[in-house]
């Protein structure tokens, strides 16, 4: 016997064959080695993350060049906060995917949305104030005009103004705010509550009926339906121009689109009246059936600034009142400063009414 019988008899078995071609090969690193090369690496997995991200920033950059036919650049930019809402999504799948590339993509939309909206974040008030004013569009359909009437006048606002006045409701408004403001004027469906006196009030003609036969009623006619007025408020700091407006609402139509026609003419409207106004101090409360992000209000926005953007908390959305998506009531000012701006609890109506307290 020799001494390899003896091995492996000792062993209880034959010594196992060595395969010399491989000696000292690791073979599961090698095939997972492999694998690895034929696989997509982390900068090619993810490509059409990675390009949906570009997208992403690519609009909210350029959202001004959506065309706006069918009313489309408007009701992007109606909502635009709400698309930062995409790079979440797109975090989670690049971080499932491992992709490199799509990770990277989503700091253009980041850095789009934090330039457009970042500044909304924090909290923008200051102390101080000269006076306040508040505006609601109450709704027409509104169910309790009276708890309405009375949150409004518990709000203690200086200069209070109403929009969408409905005729039956309008007594009820009167009688209820009378003793907290003794002065006021309604103008069709509009209306300015003050404590301090006013002059040189008058509607604002905002093209809200055009055509024949428009243009063939007379003034007192169009007065029913009228939705502008301009008035003075006699300060302690002296006059303050007031305007108040309702421009016409949108509509999402499937033959037309998101139809922003009466309103776009209505915007124009009140921006061709407030470049006339001589006065340097002004300010414009109302219900404008879209943000300051939409480009309808490029003329407005031109003449004056948003007084929740210079002195608001968040993002101040208004409508609808029970979830709010968007600030399309708004408060503008020229020649004052806004110290605090804010959005005030629900009333019986659709939206909420906001506030400004603003200073010489």
């Amino acid at each position: 016997m020799t001494r390899v019988d003896t091995a492996e008899r000792v062993r209880g078995g034959p010594a196992p064959e060595r395969d010399t071609g491989t000696r000292g090969t690791p073979q599961p690193r090698l095939r997972r080695s492999i694998r690895s090369l034929r696989g997509p690496g982390p900068w090619k997995r993810g490509l059409v993350s990675a390009a949906l991200a570009l997208a992403l920033g690519l609009l909210l950059l350029l959202h001004g060049r959506i065309t706006d036919r069918g009313g489309m650049g408007s009701l992007v930019e109606t909502f635009l906060p709400w698309f930062g809402l995409g790079v979440p999504v797109l975090l989670v799948i690049a971080l499932w995917r491992r992709s490199a590339s799509a990770t990277v993509a989503l700091l253009l939309p980041v850095t789009a949305w934090l330039s457009l909206f970042g500044g909304l974040l924090g909290d923008r008030s200051r102390s101080g104030g000269d006076l306040t004013v508040v505006s609601h569009n109450v709704a027409a359909e509104n169910p309790d005009p009276v708890g309405t009437a009375r949150a409004l006048a518990d709000s203690g606002a200086d200069v209070l103004a109403l929009e969408e006045i409905s005729e039956e409701a309008r007594g009820t408004y009167e009688k209820e705010l009378a003793r907290a403001y003794p002065h006021h004027t309604v103008q069709g469906t509009v209306g300015l509550w003050s404590k301090l006196p006013l002059s040189h009030t008058r509607p604002v003609d905002t093209e809200q009926d055009v055509g024949p036969l428009g243009d063939s009623k007379p003034a007192s006619a169009k007065l029913a339906d009228n939705r502008a007025l301009r008035t003075t408020v006699a300060t302690d700091q002296g006059p303050l121009a007031v305007y108040v407006a309702h421009l016409g609402s949108v509509r999402v139509t499937s033959d037309g689109g998101f139809g922003t026609d009466t309103r776009n003419r209505n915007a124009d409207a009140v921006t061709r009246a407030l470049a006339a106004e001589r006065s340097e101090r002004v300010v414009l409360l109302g219900d404008l059936n879209g943000t300051e992000d939409d480009r309808a209000f490029d003329g407005l926005t031109s003449q004056l600034h948003s007084a929740h953007e210079e002195a608001g908390s968040g993002f101040g959305f208004s409508w609808p009142a029970k979830f709010p998506v968007a600030r399309i009531d708004q408060i503008l000012v020229r020649g004052v400063e806004a110290k605090r701006a804010w959005v005030l609890p629900e009333t019986g109506s659709d939206h909420l009414p906001v506030g400004a307290a603003i200073s010489w």
